[in-house]
Protein backbone atom coordinates (compact mmCIF):
# COMPACT_ATOMS: atom_id res chain seq x y z
CA UNK A 1 0.00 0.00 0.00
CA UNK A 2 1.29 3.21 -0.87
CA UNK A 3 1.36 6.38 1.32
CA UNK A 4 -1.40 8.03 -0.95
CA UNK A 5 -3.75 5.77 0.67
CA UNK A 6 -2.13 4.50 3.91
CA UNK A 7 -4.59 5.41 6.91
CA UNK A 8 -4.56 8.80 8.20
CA UNK A 9 -3.16 8.07 11.52
CA UNK A 10 0.42 9.26 10.36
CA UNK A 11 0.80 12.95 11.12
CA UNK A 12 -0.04 14.84 8.13
CA UNK A 13 2.85 17.37 6.93
CA UNK A 14 2.18 20.15 4.56
CA UNK A 15 5.00 21.98 2.50
CA UNK A 16 5.56 23.86 -0.67
CA UNK A 17 7.66 26.05 -3.27
CA UNK A 18 6.22 28.87 -5.26
CA UNK A 19 6.65 28.13 -8.96
CA UNK A 20 8.76 31.41 -9.99
CA UNK A 21 11.67 29.56 -10.96
CA UNK A 22 13.79 26.35 -10.66
CA UNK A 23 14.60 25.49 -6.98
CA UNK A 24 18.42 25.90 -5.61
CA UNK A 25 20.67 25.22 -2.70
CA UNK A 26 18.90 27.21 -0.60
CA UNK A 27 16.09 25.45 -0.91
CA UNK A 28 17.67 22.03 -0.82
CA UNK A 29 19.41 22.74 2.34
CA UNK A 30 16.52 24.38 3.83
CA UNK A 31 13.22 22.42 3.37
CA UNK A 32 14.12 19.38 0.63
CA UNK A 33 16.46 17.50 2.02
CA UNK A 34 14.02 17.07 5.27
CA UNK A 35 11.53 16.59 2.80
CA UNK A 36 12.83 13.46 1.05
CA UNK A 37 13.33 11.69 4.87
CA UNK A 38 10.34 12.92 6.19
CA UNK A 39 8.13 11.29 3.38
CA UNK A 40 8.87 7.77 5.36
CA UNK A 41 7.17 8.89 8.51
CA UNK A 42 4.73 11.42 7.73
CA UNK A 43 1.83 11.49 5.54
CA UNK A 44 3.43 14.54 3.53
CA UNK A 45 1.46 16.83 1.02
CA UNK A 46 3.52 19.05 -1.16
CA UNK A 47 2.11 22.27 -2.74
CA UNK A 48 3.23 23.99 -5.84
CA UNK A 49 2.07 27.18 -4.68
CA UNK A 50 1.12 29.07 -7.98
CA UNK A 51 -1.93 30.83 -6.72
CA UNK A 52 0.71 32.33 -4.04
CA UNK A 53 3.09 33.23 -6.07
CA UNK A 54 0.74 35.37 -8.56
CA UNK A 55 0.28 37.91 -5.30
CA UNK A 56 3.40 39.55 -6.50
CA UNK A 57 3.83 38.08 -10.39
CA UNK A 58 0.26 38.91 -11.58
CA UNK A 59 1.54 40.96 -14.15
CA UNK A 60 3.65 37.78 -15.43
CA UNK A 61 1.57 34.82 -15.38
CA UNK A 62 3.55 32.95 -17.87
CA UNK A 63 6.55 33.24 -15.61
CA UNK A 64 4.62 31.31 -12.72
CA UNK A 65 2.69 29.03 -15.40
CA UNK A 66 6.03 27.53 -16.72
CA UNK A 67 8.16 27.01 -13.60
CA UNK A 68 5.03 24.50 -12.55
CA UNK A 69 6.74 22.26 -14.20
CA UNK A 70 10.72 23.23 -13.41
CA UNK A 71 9.96 22.86 -9.65
CA UNK A 72 8.34 19.68 -9.90
CA UNK A 73 11.43 18.21 -11.92
CA UNK A 74 13.61 19.47 -8.67
CA UNK A 75 11.01 17.96 -6.65
CA UNK A 76 11.60 14.64 -8.39
CA UNK A 77 15.07 14.90 -8.84
CA UNK A 78 15.96 15.25 -5.31
CA UNK A 79 14.13 12.18 -4.32
CA UNK A 80 10.90 13.20 -3.51
CA UNK A 81 8.72 10.14 -4.57
CA UNK A 82 5.68 10.06 -5.59
CA UNK A 83 4.53 7.27 -3.93
CA UNK A 84 5.13 8.33 -0.82
CA UNK A 85 4.67 12.55 -1.12
CA UNK A 86 1.01 13.69 -2.94
CA UNK A 87 2.30 16.48 -5.16
CA UNK A 88 -0.49 18.95 -5.64
CA UNK A 89 -1.02 21.84 -7.82
CA UNK A 90 -2.36 24.88 -5.43
CA UNK A 91 -4.91 26.69 -8.20
CA UNK A 92 -6.56 23.45 -8.66
CA UNK A 93 -8.12 23.15 -5.48
CA UNK A 94 -11.02 25.03 -5.33
CA UNK A 95 -11.75 24.37 -2.23
CA UNK A 96 -8.56 26.36 -0.87
CA UNK A 97 -10.41 30.08 -2.16
CA UNK A 98 -13.19 28.98 -0.66
CA UNK A 99 -11.71 28.61 3.06
CA UNK A 100 -9.35 31.82 1.97
CA UNK A 101 -12.96 33.96 2.08
CA UNK A 102 -14.38 32.14 5.49
CA UNK A 103 -10.95 32.64 7.21
CA UNK A 104 -10.76 36.66 6.39
CA UNK A 105 -13.85 36.95 8.46
CA UNK A 106 -11.56 35.61 11.50
CA UNK A 107 -8.60 37.88 11.03
CA UNK A 108 -8.34 42.04 10.79
CA UNK A 109 -6.24 44.04 8.51
CA UNK A 110 -4.63 45.75 11.29
CA UNK A 111 -3.12 42.31 12.55
CA UNK A 112 -2.42 40.57 9.01
CA UNK A 113 -0.44 44.50 8.88
CA UNK A 114 1.10 43.46 12.06
CA UNK A 115 2.70 40.11 11.17
CA UNK A 116 6.18 40.25 11.25
CA UNK A 117 7.30 38.20 8.25
CA UNK A 118 4.70 40.60 5.72
CA UNK A 119 5.99 43.77 6.72
CA UNK A 120 9.19 42.46 6.32
CA UNK A 121 8.35 41.05 2.87
CA UNK A 122 6.48 44.17 2.34
CA UNK A 123 9.58 46.70 2.69
CA UNK A 124 12.26 44.29 0.88
CA UNK A 125 9.60 44.65 -1.97
CA UNK A 126 9.49 47.98 -1.75
CA UNK A 127 5.51 48.08 -2.13
CA UNK A 128 4.98 51.07 0.28
CA UNK A 129 0.75 51.88 1.02
CA UNK A 130 0.80 49.68 -2.59
CA UNK A 131 0.20 46.55 -1.49
CA UNK A 132 -1.58 44.22 -3.23
CA UNK A 133 -4.41 43.09 -1.29
CA UNK A 134 -3.46 39.10 -2.35
CA UNK A 135 -0.17 40.20 -0.56
CA UNK A 136 -1.36 41.28 2.29
CA UNK A 137 -3.60 38.18 2.82
CA UNK A 138 -1.67 35.71 2.23
CA UNK A 139 -1.68 34.50 6.34
CA UNK A 140 -4.84 33.66 5.55
CA UNK A 141 -4.63 31.91 1.94
CA UNK A 142 -1.72 29.96 3.76
CA UNK A 143 -4.03 29.54 6.86
CA UNK A 144 -6.66 28.18 4.38
CA UNK A 145 -3.20 25.51 2.90
CA UNK A 146 -2.41 24.30 6.42
CA UNK A 147 -5.67 23.48 7.54
CA UNK A 148 -7.56 21.97 4.08
CA UNK A 149 -5.16 19.30 4.54
CA UNK A 150 -5.54 19.22 8.45
CA UNK A 151 -2.19 19.22 8.62
CA UNK A 152 -0.26 19.11 12.17
CA UNK A 153 3.67 20.03 11.26
CA UNK A 154 4.85 22.55 9.03
CA UNK A 155 7.89 22.65 7.99
CA UNK A 156 9.62 26.91 7.18
CA UNK A 157 12.13 29.01 8.32
CA UNK A 158 12.40 31.07 11.15
CA UNK A 159 11.44 33.85 9.90
CA UNK A 160 7.52 32.09 8.53
CA UNK A 161 7.07 30.93 12.11
CA UNK A 162 4.85 34.29 12.51
CA UNK A 163 2.89 32.70 9.86
CA UNK A 164 2.30 29.39 11.54
CA UNK A 165 1.23 31.59 14.59
CA UNK A 166 -1.49 33.71 12.57
CA UNK A 167 -2.71 29.94 11.04
CA UNK A 168 -3.04 28.85 14.61
CA UNK A 169 -5.20 32.15 15.59
CA UNK A 170 -7.60 31.57 12.97
CA UNK A 171 -7.95 27.70 13.62
CA UNK A 172 -8.41 28.60 17.82
CA UNK A 173 -10.98 31.68 16.58
CA UNK A 174 -13.57 29.16 14.32
CA UNK A 175 -13.05 26.36 17.20
CA UNK A 176 -13.86 28.41 19.97
CA UNK A 177 -16.71 30.03 17.56
CA UNK A 178 -18.41 26.35 16.92
CA UNK A 179 -17.37 25.21 20.71
CA UNK A 180 -15.47 22.07 19.45
CA UNK A 181 -12.18 21.52 17.49
CA UNK A 182 -13.08 21.45 13.98
CA UNK A 183 -9.77 22.05 12.82
CA UNK A 184 -6.57 21.44 14.44
CA UNK A 185 -3.44 23.49 15.55
CA UNK A 186 0.15 22.85 13.90
CA UNK A 187 3.61 23.13 15.17
CA UNK A 188 6.27 24.78 12.61
CA UNK A 189 9.27 22.47 12.01
CA UNK A 190 12.62 24.96 12.24
CA UNK A 191 15.35 23.40 10.34
CA UNK A 192 18.57 23.17 12.17
CA UNK A 193 20.31 24.63 9.24
CA UNK A 194 19.03 28.40 8.90
CA UNK A 195 18.49 30.49 5.88
CA UNK A 196 21.69 29.84 3.41
CA UNK A 197 23.14 32.90 1.86
CA UNK A 198 24.00 33.56 -1.52
CA UNK A 199 27.45 32.91 -2.73
CA UNK A 200 28.48 36.74 -2.61
CA UNK A 201 27.31 36.51 1.43
CA UNK A 202 24.45 39.04 1.26
CA UNK A 203 20.92 37.96 2.25
CA UNK A 204 19.35 35.06 1.19
CA UNK A 205 20.10 32.93 -2.08
CA UNK A 206 17.59 34.33 -4.34
CA UNK A 207 17.62 33.64 -8.37
CA UNK A 208 16.48 37.29 -9.18
CA UNK A 209 19.53 38.61 -7.58
CA UNK A 210 22.12 36.16 -9.46
CA UNK A 211 23.87 34.77 -6.09
CA UNK A 212 21.96 31.55 -6.31
CA UNK A 213 23.67 27.68 -7.84
CA UNK A 214 20.33 25.72 -8.93
CA UNK A 215 20.05 22.40 -8.23
CA UNK A 216 20.20 21.59 -11.86
CA UNK A 217 23.39 23.59 -12.33
CA UNK A 218 25.99 22.58 -14.80
CA UNK A 219 29.15 21.23 -13.61
CA UNK A 220 31.12 24.87 -15.13
CA UNK A 221 27.98 27.34 -13.41
CA UNK A 222 29.01 25.52 -10.15
CA UNK A 223 32.70 25.99 -10.59
CA UNK A 224 32.13 29.71 -11.64
CA UNK A 225 29.74 30.48 -8.52
CA UNK A 226 31.87 29.03 -6.34
CA UNK A 227 35.27 31.28 -7.63
CA UNK A 228 32.87 33.79 -6.83
CA UNK A 229 32.10 33.26 -3.41
CA UNK A 230 32.71 36.06 -0.78
CA UNK A 231 35.65 35.22 1.67
CA UNK A 232 37.45 37.28 4.22
CA UNK A 233 38.58 40.81 2.29
CA UNK A 234 41.23 40.87 4.60
CA UNK A 235 42.74 37.68 4.03
CA UNK A 236 45.12 39.10 1.50
CA UNK A 237 48.07 36.64 1.56
CA UNK A 238 47.80 33.09 2.35
CA UNK A 239 49.59 33.45 5.11
CA UNK A 240 47.08 36.08 6.99
CA UNK A 241 44.86 34.79 9.29
CA UNK A 242 41.57 34.49 8.19
CA UNK A 243 37.94 35.40 9.25
CA UNK A 244 35.57 32.21 9.00
CA UNK A 245 32.52 34.11 10.17
CA UNK A 246 30.29 35.60 7.29
CA UNK A 247 33.20 33.68 5.47
CA UNK A 248 30.87 32.15 2.79
CA UNK A 249 33.07 29.60 1.82
CA UNK A 250 32.83 28.11 5.26
CA UNK A 251 29.33 28.57 5.28
CA UNK A 252 29.02 26.25 2.57
CA UNK A 253 31.20 23.64 3.67
CA UNK A 254 29.38 23.47 7.14
CA UNK A 255 26.46 23.23 5.43
CA UNK A 256 27.00 20.14 2.70
CA UNK A 257 30.53 18.69 3.93
CA UNK A 258 29.77 15.94 5.75
CA UNK A 259 33.46 15.53 6.79
CA UNK A 260 32.76 17.74 9.60
CA UNK A 261 36.25 17.19 11.71
CA UNK A 262 37.83 18.36 8.81
CA UNK A 263 35.84 21.17 8.34
CA UNK A 264 36.57 22.52 11.88
CA UNK A 265 40.27 21.57 11.47
CA UNK A 266 40.38 23.45 8.55
CA UNK A 267 38.48 26.48 10.20
CA UNK A 268 41.71 26.59 12.86
CA UNK A 269 44.08 26.73 10.31
CA UNK A 270 42.27 29.34 8.29
CA UNK A 271 42.23 31.41 11.84
CA UNK A 272 45.89 31.14 12.13
CA UNK A 273 47.00 31.62 8.89
CA UNK A 274 48.44 29.60 6.35
CA UNK A 275 45.34 28.97 3.81
CA UNK A 276 44.68 29.83 0.93
CA UNK A 277 40.99 31.09 -0.24
CA UNK A 278 41.59 28.71 -3.51
CA UNK A 279 42.18 25.54 -1.48
CA UNK A 280 38.86 26.40 0.24
CA UNK A 281 36.84 27.24 -2.67
CA UNK A 282 38.43 23.92 -4.87
CA UNK A 283 37.03 21.60 -1.70
CA UNK A 284 33.39 23.09 -2.00
CA UNK A 285 33.55 22.81 -5.49
CA UNK A 286 33.78 19.55 -4.95
CA UNK A 287 31.50 18.69 -2.58
CA UNK A 288 28.95 20.39 -4.61
CA UNK A 289 29.92 18.92 -7.78
CA UNK A 290 29.40 15.60 -5.86
CA UNK A 291 25.70 16.24 -4.38
CA UNK A 292 24.47 18.21 -7.41
CA UNK A 293 25.43 15.41 -10.51
CA UNK A 294 23.01 13.05 -9.39
CA UNK A 295 20.44 15.35 -9.33
CA UNK A 296 21.27 16.86 -12.15
CA UNK A 297 20.98 14.07 -14.48
CA UNK A 298 18.07 12.70 -12.93
CA UNK A 299 16.44 16.16 -13.85
CA UNK A 300 17.55 15.84 -17.55
CA UNK A 301 15.68 12.60 -17.55
CA UNK A 302 12.86 13.28 -16.19
CA UNK A 303 12.34 16.60 -18.49
CA UNK A 304 12.18 14.27 -21.18
CA UNK A 305 9.26 12.90 -20.69
CA UNK A 306 7.34 15.78 -19.10
CA UNK A 307 3.78 13.80 -19.95
CA UNK A 308 5.53 11.39 -16.77
CA UNK A 309 5.31 14.40 -14.17
CA UNK A 310 2.19 16.16 -15.25
CA UNK A 311 0.78 12.87 -15.03
CA UNK A 312 1.57 12.96 -11.24
CA UNK A 313 0.87 16.34 -10.76
CA UNK A 314 -2.60 15.20 -12.15
CA UNK A 315 -2.86 12.31 -9.60
CA UNK A 316 -1.82 14.24 -6.73
CA UNK A 317 -4.33 17.31 -7.24
CA UNK A 318 -6.93 14.72 -7.82
CA UNK A 319 -6.51 13.11 -4.70
CA UNK A 320 -5.60 16.77 -2.54
CA UNK A 321 -9.17 18.16 -4.33
CA UNK A 322 -11.10 15.00 -2.12
CA UNK A 323 -9.55 16.22 0.92
CA UNK A 324 -9.14 19.71 0.39
CA UNK A 325 -13.34 19.53 -0.18
CA UNK A 326 -14.02 17.37 2.70
CA UNK A 327 -12.50 20.03 5.26
CA UNK A 328 -14.37 22.36 3.81
CA UNK A 329 -17.84 20.51 3.93
CA UNK A 330 -17.13 20.39 7.63
CA UNK A 331 -16.13 23.50 8.45
CA UNK A 332 -18.96 25.12 6.14
CA UNK A 333 -21.19 22.90 8.44
CA UNK A 334 -19.55 23.73 11.63
CA UNK A 335 -20.32 27.76 11.36
CA UNK A 336 -23.96 26.78 10.00
CA UNK A 337 -23.66 28.21 6.68
CA UNK A 338 -26.07 27.81 3.41
CA UNK A 339 -26.56 24.99 2.08
CA UNK A 340 -29.58 23.71 -0.48
CA UNK A 341 -29.87 20.09 1.70
CA UNK A 342 -30.27 22.00 4.86
CA UNK A 343 -34.19 23.99 4.80
CA UNK A 344 -35.38 26.59 7.43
Amino acid sequence: MTANTQPTRRPVILTGDRPTGPLHLGHYVGSLKSRVALQDSHQQYLLLADTQAMTDNASDPDKVRRNVLEVALDYLAVGIDPEKTTIVVQSQLPALAELTLLYMNFVTVARLERNPTIKDEIQARGFGRDIPAGFLCYPVAQAADITAFKAVVVPVGEDQAPLIEQTNEIVRRINHQVGRDVLPQCTALIPKFGRLPGVDGKAKMSKSQGNAIALGASPEQIKAAVHSMYTDPNHLRVSDPGQVEGNMVFTYLDAFDPRTDEVEALKEQYRQGGLGDMVLKRRVEGVLQDLLAPIRERREALAKDPGYVFDILRKGTEQAREVTQQTLDEVRAALGTFSFEQRG
